[in-house]
């Protein structure tokens, strides 16, 4: 597809900017590409949240429907399948999960648990914890487990997510527009590039915030 002309691109540009409310940022995860044996072992620290009624029944990442009360969990970019041992560094409970689902998609949060991985980490009255996931079993998937996107925005007005895909897409090929219905209603998520290692999607993701000011998330494409 041809390049947008200047004058056009600077519009997008400054529309990206009004909305950067909409636009979601990165949480800081370690290469996965350090790991020779990944997931298994694959250790990880940062903020969990969870996720409950308001998502119950729906289909999640790997075609289940997601059931709240039972121990699973989403994250962004460890394979489908993957089990991780959660411990919550405040009070040093414990609980074991299956990812089977993608998410947070808040900046700053690394993991979202069910209902029920939450009340056995005691942490529904906080809504948050601070946690250390380690991978101590996988599954593969046979499709494998997908290659590395950037997701560089979230808007509630397709026209914006598409002037901010055709803006970028020319740099980082192989993206898409991805529409997905949540509780607080209809949103679109911009998702660019096709990385093997998260050291690539981290690289690209340093170019896009300097040239466009835009901060991303690193997500796996399961369809990939």
């Amino acid at each position: 597809m041809p390049v947008e002309p200047s004058s056009r691109a600077a519009r997008l540009v400054l529309t990206i900017l009004t909305v950067s409310a909409l636009i979601q940022g990165c949480a800081g995860t370690v290469p996965r590409d350090r790991y020779p044996n990944y997931p298994i072992g694959y250790t990880e620290q940062g903020t969990a949240s969870w996720y409950g009624p308001g998502f119950h029944g729906n289909k999640t990442a790997n075609g289940e429907r997601y059931d709240m009360h039972r121990l699973t969990a989403a994250h962004r970019t460890l394979p489908l399948g993957s089990v991780a041992l959660v411990r919550s560094l405040s009070t040093g409970r414990e609980v074991t999960v299956r990812i089977n689902d993608r998410g947070p998609f808040v900046r700053g949060r690394i993991l979202d648990l069910s209902l029920a991985g939450a009340q056995a980490l005691g942490m529904t009255g906080n809504g948050t914890d601070q946690i250390e996931l380690r991978v101590v079993g996988y599954t593969p998937r046979p499709e494998g487990m997908g290659f590395l996107r950037l997701q560089v925005g979230a808007f509630a007005d397709i026209q914006n997510a598409r002037g901010l895909f055709e803006l970028v897409r020319a740099e980082y090929p192989g993206g898409r527009v991805m529409q997905i219905d949540l509780a607080e209603g209809r949103r679109f998520r911009v998702q660019i590039g096709q990385f093997l290692t998260e050291a690539e999607a981290q690289q690209a993701a340093a170019q896009l915030e300097r040239k466009y000011n835009l901060q991303s998330f690193i997500v796996r494409d399961d369809n990939g």
